[in-house]
């Protein structure tokens, strides 16, 4: 598998159809994976292929992909070990194999059987579905605990640490308050100062001696 540990799942999302292929990977982001979009299965790089942790492939005669595509798939190297979920409208290709979960196989075991989604489908269902199979694919390694944990905490939703700026922003704020209440304060000193002086020295001035009027 691509992924390392405290990374997202890779989910390789193969859809024709693009209204349906943004509903699928909108959900799958909201459980938390890392999706790739492509229409078909020629439009995959090398470079993306390596990367990837799970496959879905939505089979559709209908639109450009068919049975084929399910066939290319089993033939390239990289994508022949990997998880698998086909969606289809063909019952012919949902019934090659059950639709249910499969249960987690032997550490160690050769292969990991893909499931089969008729649609319409139950999201949950797929991600329930995606889940399982990722947690299959890690059994396989002898550290089948240890995986299957870092796969399940990874497809969950991370949420960053709290960040210190709102209360750095809230001391910044209480200081431009307590700054301007002490302005405030200071200039209502000044004015008292002056007032209580010029009321002092209004006080302190003498009339001035009248002269005696001449007889």
């Amino acid at each position: 598998m691509s992924q390392t540990q405290g990374e997202k799942p890779n989910v390789l999302l193969i859809e024709p159809d693009v209204a349906m292929g943004r509903l699928i990977a909108l959900g799958l982001q909201h459980q938390g994976y890392h999706v790739i979009t492509v229409s078909f299965p020629a439009a995959v790089s090398l470079a993306v292929a390596r990367t990837v942790d799970l496959l879905i492939l939505d089979v559709d005669g209908g639109i450009r992909t068919d049975s084929s595509a399910l066939e290319s798939i089993y033939s390239h190297p990289r994508f022949a070990d990997l998880p698998l979920v086909v969606l289809s409208w063909d019952d012919s290709i949902v019934q090659q194999a059950p639709i249910s979960v499969p249960a987690l196989p032997a550490a160690g075991a050769a292969e990991i059987q893909p499931i089969y989604l008729p649609k319409p489908f139950d999201a949950r269902v797929l991600h329930e579905a995606i889940g399982q199979l990722l947690l299959s694919q890690a059994a396989r390694s002898p550290e089948t605990e240890e995986r299957a944990e870092e796969l399940l905490l990874a497809a969950y939703p991370t949420h960053s640490t709290p960040s210190i700026w709102p209360v750095v922003t809230a001391a910044g704020l209480f200081l431009v308050v307590v700054g301007m209440l002490a302005q405030y304060l200071v200039a209502l000193i000044g004015v008292l100062i002056v007032l209580a002086a010029l009321l002092l020295w209004l006080l302190d001035v003498k009339p001035a001696p009248r002269i005696a009027e001449a007889l």
